[in-house]
């Protein structure tokens, strides 16, 4: 790549940047219809009650993408690891090293925090992700499962 790959947090003014990047992201995995967010909901979360963090890749001054990071905690090593919601860079930059850098990057967040794993899901069909991760050294976690409590579920068991 001969254009400059530098990286930015993101800023309260940045909401609408990250919600139009999540939808880009949501078209690509065929979910745009789960996304609910919107800029006052981002803002809400991420800077007024400081729950996740975004970083933006950017290519001559230009954010071509965005991750988007929180905290977990690990009882077996006793310290908090990141947990990678989402890293995506727009399809027109893609091929050009800056997803690598991007998770790179996000490698050195970790380090430097003083996390103790970084942990992520990715959805099962998508093939290049999985490639991507494995060829890090990313391990599979094959004997895990994720489950999920929706909002709407919240209230059903507590009713």
């Amino acid at each position: 790549m001969n254009a400059k790959l530098t990286f930015r947090e993101a800023t309260r003014e940045d909401c609408a940047l990250i919600l139009a990047l999540i939808k880009e992201l949501a078209v690509y995995e065929k979910l745009e219809d789960q996304v609910v967010a919107t800029p006052e909901i981002l803002e809400e979360w991420i800077f007024d009650k400081q729950s996740a963090w975004v970083i933006f890749p950017m290519v001559d001054g230009k954010e071509v993408g965005y991750a988007i990071f929180c905290q977990n905690f690990s009882t077996f090593l006793g310290r908090a690891g990141m947990y990678l919601e989402d890293i995506y860079v727009r399809p027109e930059y893609r091929g050009q090293g800056i997803g690598k850098a991007t998770f790179v990057q996000l490698v050195k967040i970790a380090k430097e925090r003083g996390y103790g794993r970084m942990e992520w899901v990715c959805l099962d069909w998508n093939t290049p992700s999985i490639e991507f991760y494995l060829k890090l050294g990313a391990e599979q976690l094959n004997d895990w499962t994720t489950y999920r409590l929706t909002r709407d579920d919240f209230d059903n068991i507590l009713n």
